[in-house]
């Protein structure tokens, strides 16, 4: 007599063990940071071209073509990345221009004032 309870041939099927099949890993379509990209910080319309390559990415991905979905898909990260560098640093070195540009004029000004306040002394005229 057979002591195990329950049988294990008499399990059902959803009990058992199944094995996994390793699924591949999806490329992520960065449509988020490309929305942002195209709404707030529209530099050279790069994040426009970013949404642009994010959509075909997900489509891609819907789609199942894996492939095109990862072509897609770095197209769409590297025109965010250079969205992002060129909204935050031309704004930044814009203003570090400007800073420059004021010391530099008000360094200018304050040796010329010395120029314009000149006073003739009362000798230089007498000397004629």
């Amino acid at each position: 007599m057979d002591t195990s309870y329950p049988p294990e041939d008499n399990l059902p099927a959803l009990s058992r063990k199944q094995e996994l099949s390793p699924t591949p890993l999806l490329p992520r379509d960065h449509l988020v940071w490309s929305v942002f990209n195209t709404i707030y910080m529209n530099f050279c319309c790069l994040g426009f071209v970013a949404l642009a390559f994010s959509v075909k990415a997900r489509d891609r991905k819907v789609a199942g073509d894996v492939e095109a979905a990862q072509r897609f898909s770095s197209k769409a990260k590297c025109y965010n990345v250079l969205a992002t560098a060129g909204s935050l640093l031309l704004p930044l070195l814009l203003v570090a221009l400007v800073v420059t540009g004021v010391v530099h004029l008000s360094k200018l000004a304050q040796e010329s004032a010395g120029f314009f306040t000149y006073q003739f002394s009362s000798s230089d005229d007498e000397d004629n």
